[in-house]
């Protein structure tokens, strides 16, 4: 549908020849824009729905108590599947820190939850097929699990901000459970506005970039990315991903165009999951509650995590 969309907007509306770098560059524009914001609306008013039934809090008290292992499954499952982004994450980090539960556990938790995006990976799946969002995921989770054991050995209790330790978590903004469908369907309707509101730029962005990418990268420097060493290539990659500063989604559009420009799999993960995780963003939030060394600490364990995936998939496959 997108596709047959893009395809009257440029060949037969603008009336542009298949073989153009601009034609290849404009229908890849409009399919991918059309697309993502087609699944965007869908997925956060889905998520909105799921909102409207869970919380910060409730999260919170599923984890707490259990074996440190277990407790860790479920922080990472739950940083998996629940729509918490960076910024409601934070507060979480301290509730967890309040209730008692490890902080390798709540890192674990930090990890997962903007890297294995609910709407990223829905949008992954769409776009690029099930095998690569499947990769993707395995990866994150690898990643979460690892990378808060990691951190854990560092005994990282004693950089929390002095403060966080006396903090008791507020009560956790939710619908009332007695609200009816249509409550329900209009927070989820806000959700939508308020989260594309938010994000819609660096989804354009993102796409454009793709865009670009897709119809003016020069053959040489795909070859180059497709064929160097990718012991070499990966580093860079994350290097590349840490300061840049993009939602999820507008990452994807670009992954799409470097894998369909032959840039090896490993190389494009990696670049995808250092903005997720490790994006500038999140790190001055998380800054708030920690101090520097375990910023330092969880940035260093993060990216060494994610280039050993890279190098990982870009051997296997």
């Amino acid at each position: 549908m997108f596709e047959l969309f893009a395809d009257f907007l440029v060949y037969q509306v603008l009336g542009l020849k298949a073989d153009d770098a601009i034609a290849h560059s404009l229908h890849f524009f409009i399919a991918d824009s059309a697309k993502i914001f087609f699944m965007l609306a869908l997925v956060i008013y889905l998520m909105g729905l799921f909102r409207s039934f869970i919380s910060p809090e409730q999260v919170r008290k599923y984890v707490q108590g259990k074996p440190k292992f277990l407790a860790r499954i479920l922080a990472i499952l739950l940083g998996a599947v629940t729509p918490f982004c960076s910024c409601s994450s934070v507060p979480l980090f301290i509730g967890f820190v309040e209730a008692g539960i490890p902080l390798g556990v709540t890192f674990s938790f930090l990890i997962a939850s903007p890297m294995i995006n609910e709407i990223a990976v829905v949008l992954l799946l769409g776009i690029v097929g099930w095998k690569i969002t499947l990769l993707y995921v395995l990866s994150g989770l690898v990643v979460a699990y690892f990378g808060g054991i990691a951190m854990e050995m560092f005994k990282p209790e004693k950089w929390v901000e002095a403060y966080v330790w006396d903090i008791k978590m507020g009560q956790a903004q939710t619908l009332d459970t007695q609200q009816d469908l249509s409550a329900r369907h209009h927070y989820a309707v806000a959700e939508v506005k308020d989260i594309v509101g938010r994000i819609w730029k660096w989804a354009l962005f993102g796409v454009a970039a793709g865009a670009a990418f897709h119809g003016y990268f020069p053959p040489s420097w795909v070859e180059l990315l497709a064929t160097s060493n990718h012991f070499l290539v990966v580093p860079m990659a994350v290097l590349l991903g840490v300061p840049l500063y993009s939602n999820a989604v507008g990452v994807i559009p670009l992954a799409e165009a470097m894998l369909l420009k032959g840039v090896a799999v490993g190389t494009t993960l990696a670049l995808m999951m250092s903005i997720a995780a490790i994006s500038l963003p999140e790190l001055l939030i998380l800054r708030k509650v920690i101090q520097w060394q375990a910023l330092a600490l969880f940035v260093a364990i993060l990216s060494v995590a994610i280039i050993l995936v890279g190098w990982f998939f870009n051997i296997v496959i």
